[in-house]
Formats: structure tokens, C-alpha cells, sequence
């Protein structure tokens, strides 16, 4: 377990040491004190949180607040208007490749909209049982292993997406968003409103946004890791550096700079080492 100190919070972070049985699906585990208020940043993934501890997370949002355990959609927290705080958090935090989402967790990630749902919702007393025995086991491996029976159980159940819309997105993802989408619907052999029906239905975001938003987490990581926004803007396939501040402060109403200093992004790189390459 890794300690990242900021203000009066103090993160107490474990990672798995074992990849999840799922490929697209990711862990780590969040022991947090005095969680100070900070700003949620836009993420491409689908977020589960499953909160087992005395204490409890707070989000306040444009829709209202949301407590305990819930599920994000992608993007959530676009326009920088979501804050979480808490006080003694534990919790595991999952990320979902919306590829895989849709089989995790029932629902397409189109039908969360961006927004967060309670997981009571989603899953019912499946979600609560999974509660209740994280809280019971002491190591975060046992925690990990738990969770990753019953994602494992979901996704072999439930629904798959398209072949051609798993391609589209990992080609985004893997172009780090520096992919011309207009060109996937031709290569996956599908015309572009096909494409771009499906992939919305079953992802949740169009094509373009979808880059967008994976073109942005990338840069974003680069801001957190030192690099110049204009080193950044050039590397990341900007137009310039004003194209950045734009884009950056669409997604997270802050500056540059002033996302470099986020909390949130900060500790990607103790929770998830190696997912945001140089």
C-alpha cells in the first residue's frame, strides 16, 4: 500500500497484483481521511465505486448529491461542476472499458448519459451482498478477488458490443484520440451512420467525442507529469496551445496549470501505474 499526502487527506492506496480476469477491466483500493473537496476529472472509462467503509463518499453534482456506493458514466464530470468529499472512505474503485461496461453492468453506458447512478440500482441485492463481504475480509487482495468474481460473473452473462464498434473504440485509444473517425466507419466496413449509431448506443458518446475525450485524458497526464502546455499541445496532436486551454477547460472548467495541480489526476499514477505512457 502507497501514501499520497494533499491538504488534510491522507490517501492510503493498494493496487491488485494480480490483472483482472476481464481484459478492460482495472482496481485499486482507496483508504482516505479527511477527504478534502476536490474536482472530479473526466475519465474514458466507466466508473464503479463500492464503498464499504464507516465512513462515506460524497458527490455533489449538478443533478443533486449522490452517496455511498455508485457507478459513473464516461466522461462524468464534464464541465468541472462535480466535487466529492468524505471523511474514513473505503472503497474500491473499478474502471470499465465501455467496452465491456455494457456486460458489467447491465445497462449500456449510453443509458448513465454521463451522470452517476446509485449501484443499488444497477444491481440490486447483488450489489449490496458484494458490500457487505468487502467489508468482512481484511486485505485488499481478498477485496480485489471478490470483485472480480462477480465482474467476471456479469460480464461472461451479459451483453457484448459490436466487434466493429470494440475495434473503432480501441483504435481511438490506442491513437490516443489522434484518429481521423471519419475514416473507421470505412475501414470497419460499415457506412459512417451505422457507425456512428451503434457506437453512441453502445459506448455512449459519439466517435468524435469519445477522441476528444481520450485525446484530453492523455494531455492531462502530461500537465499532471511536469510538460509545458505547449510541449503538451504539440504532443497531443492540439492545433495550438490555445486549442488546448480550450479544450482542457471544457472538460474541467480549470486552466492548464491549474489541472496539472489536480489531486484526482495525481493519484492515477499510484493506483493505476503504466496507464498513462509518456
Amino acid at each position: 500500500m502507497r501514501r499520497f499526502m494533499h491538504g488534510a487527506a491522507t490517501w492510503d492506496i493498494a493496487c491488485p497484483r494480480r490483472p483482472s480476469r476481464v481484459a478492460g477491466v482495472t482496481m485499486a483500493g482507496f483508504r482516505v481521511r479527511d477527504l478534502d473537496t476536490l474536482r472530479m476529472v473526466p475519465h474514458p472509462a466507466v466508473t464503479l465505486l463500492l464503498d464499504f467503509g464507516a465512513g462515506s463518499p460524497v458527490l455533489d453534482h449538478a443533478a443533486g448529491r449522490q452517496r455511498g456506493s455508485m457507478a459513473a458514466g464516461l466522461g462524468f464530470g464534464s464541465g468541472g461542476a462535480v466535487r466529492a468529499r468524505g471523511e474514513n472512505v473505503e472503497c474500491v474503485q473499478v474502471r470499465l472499458s465501455p467496452v465491456v461496461a455494457r456486460a458489467v453492468l447491465g445497462v449500456s453506458p449510453a443509458d448513465l448519459g454521463g451522470a452517476v447512478a446509485a449501484l443499488d440500482d444497477l444491481w440490486g441485492r447483488e450489489a449490496s451482498r458484494l458490500l457487505e463481504r468487502l467489508g468482512e475480509v481484511s486485505s485488499w487482495e481478498d477485496r480485489f478477488a471478490l470483485t472480480d468474481a462477480l465482474l467476471a460473473r456479469r460480464h461472461a452473462a451479459g451483453a457484448s458490443v459490436d466487434p466493429e464498434v470494440a475495434w473503432a473504440w480501441e483504435r481511438i485509444v490506442a491513437g490516443r484520440g489522434m484518429v481521423r473517425v471519419d475514416g473507421l466507419a470505412a475501414e470497419a466496413g460499415w457506412s459512417r451512420k451505422r457507425l456512428w449509431s451503434r457506437f453512441r448506443s453502445q459506448i455512449g458518446l459519439s466517435p468524435k467525442r469519445a477522441a476528444k475525450l481520450v485525446r484530453f485524458d492523455h494531455a492531462a497526464h502530461r500537465l499532471v507529469a511536469g510538460e509545458s502546455a505547449a510541449g503538451v499541445a504539440v504532443e497531443a496532436g492540439y492545433a495550438d496551445q490555445s486549442h488546448l486551454h480550450r479544450d482542457v477547460m471544457a472538460f474541467t472548467g480549470a486552466t492548464p496549470a491549474a489541472v496539472a495541480g489536480e489531486p484526482f489526476l495525481a493519484v492515477d499514477d499510484i493506483a493505476w501505474p503504466g496507464a498513462h505512457p509518456g
